[in-house]
């Protein structure tokens, strides 16, 4: 990897856990790692190839492998960044992290990206476990993304993971972090923002086989995103670092209520 983390231990250093959906060998895990290693004992557990848009999936149905690349606190699993997290903290780690910080992905994390997103998954599997979390993304240009900032993104993720360490979130609550692809002194700052809501049009490709047959690509297609200043989409393209906090509880309290009010007698509620 070209790269050593430092295991050296101290009686105030804290142990952080490093992964991505990109894969273990991917520009934006090294990023990454390099920005966090001097906040802490910091180690790698990341998928072995690229798992995008696995979301919060958990390999059942078959035995992982993982592989110590070569250097001490670098490794590499057979499986989804969800596995990575749950078995480097439970059988990798020698002790319990301080962090779990995942990326940097290769695109932003916006909107409703993070049903799908093996990068926020990762945090929200730390995040289930106890453990102060968050991912962080790189918001490229479709259009011009050859150049990619990922020293901006490892700026701001160095940022947020020290304010993290020394403030822990609010119960089940993780951070959702994305980035502009500029250079750091062109990001305008830092926004909170909320989810916003996206709609992809034409992302499901017809085409077919030499033989005829009808088959199915999903990708790619004209996002079409929710408008408003407080947006997480709004800030990062305007310039600014979009930090969302996600909250595990899924529950839409006011629904309950509508519920009770609308549910019609003799429909079995109690």
């Amino acid at each position: 990897m070209g790269e050593n983390a430092d295991l050296t231990k101290g009686p105030d250093r804290k142990t952080i856990l490093v992964t991505n959906d990109d894969g273990v060998r991917s520009p934006g895990l090294m990023a990454l790692f390099r920005a966090v290693r001097g906040l802490g004992d910091a180690y790698v557990v990341a998928p072995d190839r690229e798992r995008s848009a696995v979301g919060h999936a958990l390999t059942m149905h078959r035995p992982l492998r993982v592989e110590e690349l070569g250097e001490v606190g670098f490794f590499s699993v057979n499986g989804t960044p969800t596995d990575c997290v749950a078995v480097g903290m439970q059988k990798l780690l020698p002790v319990k992290p301080a962090l779990v910080v995942s990326g940097i992905n290769r695109g932003a994390n916006l909107g409703d990206d993070i049903t799908y997103s093996g990068t926020v998954s990762a945090a929200i599997e730390g995040t289930i476990m106890g453990i102060q979390s968050f991912a962080v993304s790189l918001f490229l240009d479709p259009a011009d993304g050859k150049v990619q900032h990922y020293e901006t993104a490892g700026h701001y993720a160095t940022l947020v993971a020290s304010f993290v360490m020394e403030n822990p979130l609010p119960y089940d609550t993780l951070l959702n972090v994305n980035v502009p692809n500029v250079p750091v002194g062109e990001v305008k700052g830092i926004r909170f923002t909320r989810q916003s809501k996206r709609i992809y049009d034409g992302a499901i490709h017809e085409t077919r086989s030499p033989w005829g047959e009808i088959y199915y690509w999903i990708g790619g297609g004209k996002p079409f995103w929710e408008h408003g200043d407080d947006t997480d989409m709004n800030a990062v393209a305007g310039g600014y670092v979009s930090v969302t906090p996600i909250h595990l509880d899924l529950t839409n309290r006011a629904a309950i209520d509508w519920l009770k009010s609308k549910w019609p007698d003799g429909y079995g509620q109690k």
